[in-house]
């Protein structure tokens, strides 16, 4: 039994935490759940102990990191991404594709069977795109090629990733890997993608009036929260993980006129909520487990891995820009951010990772997300400013 007391402790502890490690890591220029995650490290069982992870905090912070995928694809639309060149498009494959590739190959090498090997690579594909948003905001480039490009092909990485998510959860589920359960999953995966977000896109182009008519003014948020939920919901029984569902729904909300609305809206639940998913996980890592040279050279080939790969894909998805766009475009696709935290996070809970595993995987996606800001900055400052075309009248 939790009792009520304890739990509210928990959460006080918990949100003052994540409130002071955001601020701190602001202030030093680094990504607020960089602040979040190390907070959750002090409090947690390794450091200080004010808090342990139990089941009702598990499933507070499965609803943060729910409405936070929410929110992302609010910020999502399909003309979006039709409006993205074919570098964008290379780009957000190639980096995709690469990484896992790498990752696959490193974790199997390492002793993991296939199954897991996948599921880990998982957690090295997905770019974060909010850090390097913020960067290229900042620094006044959003206007640049490249900035474009970056974006762009973020938007593209985060559904492929989610995708390839959903397929590496479901063949972990199954327990081995064959050519057959492979297509059935992805035909599975990209049959709810498309129907979903293609269907349901155009169903609230036409009819998103119908969330003005409730006469509460709240109305049209309680609604797609409930969409969110559901699909949520709906999307772990195609074997897929919940936040994607939860995107979707955000990527459907996003073609309603009250989108500005509920962005605006949804920022309250995401302050209260997001912080519980990203303290608790930081509260997850077991300190000694990284305590070792073994895990330290872990960390450093693994990061390296992450590193590399993603430049590459970047790199070469962007070299019809040139070298020097290229370049830029490769590091502003490096950083995982919290996207690598929720995959570490799921394979945690699954089993597939062991501690030490857990904790190498969110270090690496904490270290890229560190190192891509200033470098970003150094190149984008040391080159002239490249004005993007209008990508609208024809591909990149």
């Amino acid at each position: 039994m939790h009792h009520a007391s304890d739990i509210l402790l928990s959460l006080f502890i918990i949100f003052v935490a994540a409130q002071i490690g955001a601020e701190i890591a602001t202030r030093i220029k680094l990504p607020g759940v960089v602040g979040e995650i190390a907070a959750g490290c002090i409090v947690g069982p390794s450091l200080l102990g004010l808090v342990v992870p139990n089941e009702p905090l598990e499933v507070l912070a499965e609803i943060g990191v729910v409405l936070l995928l929410f929110s992302v694809g609010l910020e999502t639309r399909l003309d979006d991404l039709k409006k993205v060149g074919r570098s964008a498009l290379l780009v957000g494959v190639l980096g995709v594709v690469i990484p896992f590739a790498f990752g696959s190959l490193w974790a199997h090498t390492s002793g993991f069977d296939w199954s897991k090997s996948l599921f880990i690579a998982a957690a090295f594909v997905a770019t974060s795109a909010g850090i390097t948003a913020r960067v290229l905001q900042e620094l006044g480039a959003l206007q640049r090629v490249e900035s474009r490009v970056i974006l762009g092909a973020a938007v593209i990485d985060d559904i492929l990733a989610m995708l390839l998510l959903g397929v590496v959860v479901a063949l972990q589920a199954g327990g081995e890997i064959n050519v057959g359960s492979l297509l059935v999953v992805l035909a599975e995966a990209i049959g709810f993608l498309a129907i979903i977000g293609w269907v349901g896109t155009r169903v609230m182009r036409s009819k998103s009036h119908w969330l003005d008519r409730p006469a509460n003014p709240l109305s049209p948020l309680t609604i797609v929260l409930a969409l969110c939920l559901g699909l949520a919901f709906l999307s772990t029984k195609f074997g897929l993980a919940a936040i994607i569902g939860a995107f979707l729904a955000g990527m459907i909300a996003s073609e309603t006129s009250q989108r500005e609305k509920l962005e605006h809206q949804t920022q309250p639940l995401l302050a209260l909520l997001t912080p519980f998913f990203f303290v608790l996980t930081g509260s997850k890592i077991d300190l000694k487990e990284l305590a070792s040279a073994e895990a330290l050279w872990m960390l450093a080939v693994v990061t390296l891995i992450a590193i590399a790969s993603k430049f590459a894909g970047g790199f070469l998805g962007a070299l019809s820009l040139g070298k020097r766009s290229a370049s830029i475009v490769g590091v502003g696709m490096v950083p995982r951010g919290e996207v690598g935290v929720v995959i570490a996070s799921l394979g945690l809970t699954a089993g597939v990772f062991s501690p030490r595993t857990y904790a190498v995987i969110v270090a690496m996606s904490l270290l890229t997300a560190m190192v891509t800001p200033p470098i970003l900055a150094w190149q984008l400052r040391r080159h002239a400013v490249k004005p993007a075309p209008d990508e609208t009248a024809g591909p990149a």
